[in-house]
């Protein structure tokens, strides 16, 4: 139980810490405001935890600044895929300079 817990604090914490690219991005998404879509934010999957989750169409967005490696996010994109997920990717800086771009990737990937 005790790592369920390190995983509940880790994600309450990456919401309370979030980067620029995060905040915007979830000032966009939150309150079904993406094509009435439910995203929720720092969500445990497993022993990861996705920035941004639509549990109802099973879609993950992604969130890399340059502090992430290729090949652990390989590992994280192929174990999420999976678990029956879909994984979308972007730079934060693609989130704070084409936030319009990335909102309609995203509504692109969701189900209609």
């Amino acid at each position: 139980m005790a790592h369920a817990h390190s995983l509940k604090d880790r994600s309450r914490s990456l919401r309370r810490d979030a980067t620029d690219a995060e905040r915007e991005l979830w000032q966009r998404l939150r309150n079904r405001q993406l094509a009435g879509a439910k995203f929720r934010r720092q969500m445990p999957i497993g022993h990861y935890i996705a920035d941004f989750l639509c549990a109802d169409a099973r879609l993950i967005v992604e969130l890399d600044g340059g502090q992430h490696s290729d090949a652990a996010d390989a590992a994280r994109t192929a174990w999420l895929e999976a678990q029956g997920f879909r994984v979308i990717r972007f730079w934060n800086n693609d989130v704070l300079t084409n936030i319009e771009g990335v909102l309609t990737r995203i509504a692109e990937a969701l189900p209609r």
